[in-house]
């Protein structure tokens, strides 16, 4: 969710208190009558060697009805799953998001000063190419988890998840359907998200919002371990697909489902450890600025999740915005404290709450583009240079999941600062 000190959600601030504000607020907002920016902005090219492959996959969970719209009997998702390709130029690159995705997320498009219906976010490609054929010549692959913040869609985290399959892992990331701004299945059907009705449901009550919030975090994690479920299956050799759809050649059997990592932003952060909490399947988990406590503010006391009371035992990393740390965080501190595995945490200086999404790198191109002041840059993203705070966020991720995933030695990143990344400080 996008945000701003008024209007929160996963954009620029976000307390967890105040995740769906920004819903709300959004809804009130009538797009301009302009003509949306034709030519899209671009993403930053994987840093890894392997080449990027993709497939999206449609997953029902017969065992859940849908925990938000009570017609539907089963629980339907859409995930894609990244992962390192070969002979990949003879296919052709994904977008980013597609046209169905594109138009909900820029319905309920609440970056500071960034004007509805004057971006065009179907026309920005990833790097992943459609289809292509899965590099197994490492043998098993090692699978990471990407969950998005609250109203956010899965493809927000296009870049960090394309350069984790350039380096040799499977991405797999998720939406949680009629919680991201909008989900499109096969065949074109959309669901949007039914969270702004069900925040002005709330009538603003500080208990029913709390309720609310912590139905997102159940459904969400509940959705994470069913998706879980399906790595095992196609692991074992199984196509989850609910229509069956042909997958990339050498995708089955190419998981190692006990080799398993999660990463989110905001909401999707605290999903990460509270999953990793309730999970045994998840060997290690970072939180990208995703406060873990139902609180309105991120440095206020009160209200920790389950896993910030009981600690963790497994590794885990601590990335915030500036200003953001475990020393500041309560909720963070106390995670730290209880804890007896490895962490470590890391701060983004200059850095702001969507620095650790796509819009770090898609949001002053837009600006240029649209004429937009630098302060609506500053507002969202924060004051790093944007190429800086990418090649970090990628560099100290890649880092992390090699060294617990596969053995690695973590490159030096996490011995102390590094000078390197003189944007990322090391909080001891």
């Amino acid at each position: 969710m996008h945000t701003s000190t008024a209007r929160r959600g996963s954009g620029v601030r976000r307390g967890a208190g105040l995740l769906l504000g920004a819903a709300l607020a959004a809804t009130a907002l009538a797009a301009p009558q302009a003509t949306a920016a034709s030519n899209g902005p671009t993403l930053p090219a994987p840093t890894g060697s392997h080449q990027v492959g993709t497939v999206s996959l449609h997953l029902v969970d017969p065992a859940r009805r849908d925990p938000w719209v009570a017609a539907r009997q089963h629980r339907e998702l859409m995930v894609s799953v990244r992962y390192p390709a070969r002979d990949a130029d003879r296919y052709p690159l994904t977008p980013q998001m597609l046209p169905g995705e594109a138009a909900g997320f820029d319905a309920l498009n609440n970056f500071t000063g960034v004007p509805k219906g004057r971006v065009d976010w179907s026309a920005t490609r990833s790097h992943a190419h459609e289809g292509a054929p899965v590099d197994r010549r490492g043998g098993p692959l090692p699978v990471v988890l990407y969950e998005p913040g609250t109203l956010d869609p899965r493809s927000l985290g296009t870049t960090l998840a394309d350069d984790l399959a350039s380096h040799g892992f499977v991405v797999v990331t998720i939406d949680h359907t009629y919680d991201a701004s909008a989900v499109q299945f096969p065949g074109g059907r959309v669901e949007r998200s039914v969270l702004p009705s069900e925040f002005a449901a709330t009538k603003g009550e500080p208990a029913a919002i709390t309720a609310l919030l912590e139905k997102v975090m159940t459904v969400n994690i509940a959705d994470t371990r069913f998706v879980l479920d399906q790595v095992d299956a196609l692991a074992a050799g199984h196509d989850p697909d609910a229509e069956h759809r042909p997958l990339p050649r050498g995708l089955v059997g190419a998981l190692d489902p006990h080799r398993v990592g999660m990463f989110g932003q905001s909401s999707g952060g605290m999903a990460a450890l509270e999953t990793m909490h309730e999970d045994p399947r998840i060997t290690a988990g970072a939180d990208l600025d995703g406060v873990l406590a139902y609180e309105q503010g991120d440095h206020t006391p009160g209200n920790p999740f389950p896993v910030a009371t009981a600690g963790l035992k497994r590794p885990f990393l601590l990335m915030g915005m500036d200003g953001d740390n475990h020393h500041t965080v309560p909720s963070w501190g106390q995670l730290w404290n209880n804890s007896r595995g490895w962490h470590r945490d890391l701060t983004l200086r200059g850095g702001q709450h969507a620095s650790f999404t796509d819009a770090e790198s898609l949001l002053p191109q837009i600006a240029r583009q649209l004429g937009l002041p630098a302060s609506t840059v500053r507002e969202n993203v924060g004051s790093t240079d944007p190429g800086q705070a990418v090649a970090a966020e990628s560099a100290y991720l890649t880092a992390f999941f090699d060294q617990w995933l596969r053995g690695g030695s973590g490159d030096g990143l996490f011995d102390g600062p590094s000078p390197r990344f003189p944007v990322i400080d090391y909080v001891r």
